[in-house]
């Protein structure tokens, strides 16, 4: 069995595994993805292989299974002991961290395998990217370069639709976002029905109430994952995703970014740097590196963009 570091600080809530020590709990089974899957879920820049899934996302799928059914089970013997007949409602899982760290990857891959497990075959993914408000409305209130931030989303929607998914409507319906229009697309919608466990992914989704007597929408996850990396680490990737969609997605004359398409690497750099510096670096610093703590699980990444060490709270 694997041993975690207790590290100088006994008193941690979480407990810590480095790459070898976590990888130790993977299940002996075959890799179930396959390389075009894993070509399908991984994001621009990120270094997702079969090694990463075998030693650190094979572990981390077939824990979260163990907390599906440590759920399942609690709530069966509340409703016997309550004679209460509500249904089971799906098991929430809010995935932050920065823009460029690689939080869609991980909310990809943990979707595919958890929908691997016959106990769990219907896994949604919902990227919080649907409930931003329109580029109109960020626009006419002088916001756009604030798109990201916490007031940039409809926090009312968000926390409507999730409190949905807990209180056991279905079917239910978030906003679809296109990255390519930098825009929700008018009129279209995700719909889901009957999931077993829904993935919610988002840069700010572990944010705690703004008021001692608000809900946040973290309060009704049963298990929340950061996506953490060095600030500095992050900015790289961040630049270098921007130089490989200026080369890629951008050229599409349909692409709200297409103006930086025909900019020269340097000066393409140097808008990389500045959007950084100016936007997700405060973001991150401000809104979202603040929320990890309220983690119940920190994927930690080094420079090379892959997962070094797992901390785990404990129970």
């Amino acid at each position: 069995m694997a041993a975690p570091h207790h590290g100088k600080d006994s008193a941690s809530p979480f407990l810590e595994y480095d790459r070898a020590a976590w990888a130790k709990l993977a299940p002996s089974s075959p890799l179930p993805l396959s390389e075009g899957d894993l070509a399908r879920v991984r994001s621009v820049g990120d270094m997702l292989d079969a090694n990463e899934v075998i030693e650190v996302y094979q572990p981390l799928a077939s824990l979260l299974a163990l907390y599906v059914e440590g759920a399942r089970h609690l709530h069966l013997i509340t409703r016997k002991f309550l004679g209460d007949d509500v249904r089971h409602t799906p098991f929430i899982i809010g995935v932050a961290g920065s823009v460029a760290v690689g939080k869609s990857t991980t909310s990809r891959v943990l979707a595919e395998l958890l929908s691997r497990n016959p106990e769990t075959p219907s896994v949604a993914l919902i990227a919080t990217d649907g409930f931003l408000q329109p580029l109109s409305e960020l626009t006419s209130r002088g916001m756009l370069d604030r798109k990201g931030f916490p007031e940039s989303y409809d926090t009312r929607a968000l926390l409507r639709f999730v409190s949905q998914i807990k209180s056991g409507v279905s079917p239910v319906s978030a906003p679809v976002y296109s990255h390519l229009l930098y825009d929700r697309v008018p009129g279209e919608l995700q719909t889901i029905e009957n999931p077993d466990i829904v993935i919610i992914e988002g840069l700010n989704v572990l944010a705690p109430p703004t008021t001692a007597s608000a809900l946040a929408v973290s309060d009704l996850f049963d298990f929340g994952i950061y996506v953490d990396a060095r600030t500095s680490d992050i900015a790289t990737w961040y630049e270098e995703r921007f130089l490989a969609l200026q080369q890629g997605a951008f050229s599409d004359p349909r692409s709200y970014f297409h103006r930086y398409a025909q900019m020269e690497q340097q000066e393409a750099r140097e808008e990389a740097r500045r959007i950084w510096r100016e936007i997700n670096e405060p973001n991150l610093v401000d809104n979202i590196l603040p929320t990890r703590p309220r983690a119940s699980l920190i994927l930690r990444k080094e420079a090379d963009h892959r997962i070094h060490k797992v901390l785990l709270r404990r129970i």
